[in-house]
């Protein structure tokens, strides 16, 4: 699983909006790779951020 499928899963089982780096300790990886995975998901449309700095998934 990389980077962007794990960030996406966190999000879905999360059921709230997350900060980049409450994703990064959940999923356990570093908060750089999941603010790259983050600009991907939200340029293929698959996360939303509901107020700044918070994503949660569509």
């Amino acid at each position: 699983m990389d980077t962007k499928d794990l960030v996406l899963k966190v999000l879905k089982e999360s059921g709230e909006p997350l900060k980049s780096a409450e994703i990064a300790e959940k999923a356990n990886i570093d908060k750089k790779e999941v603010d790259k995975a983050i600009k991907q998901l939200k340029k293929e449309e698959l996360i939303e951020s509901p107020k700044r700095c918070y994503y949660s998934a569509k």
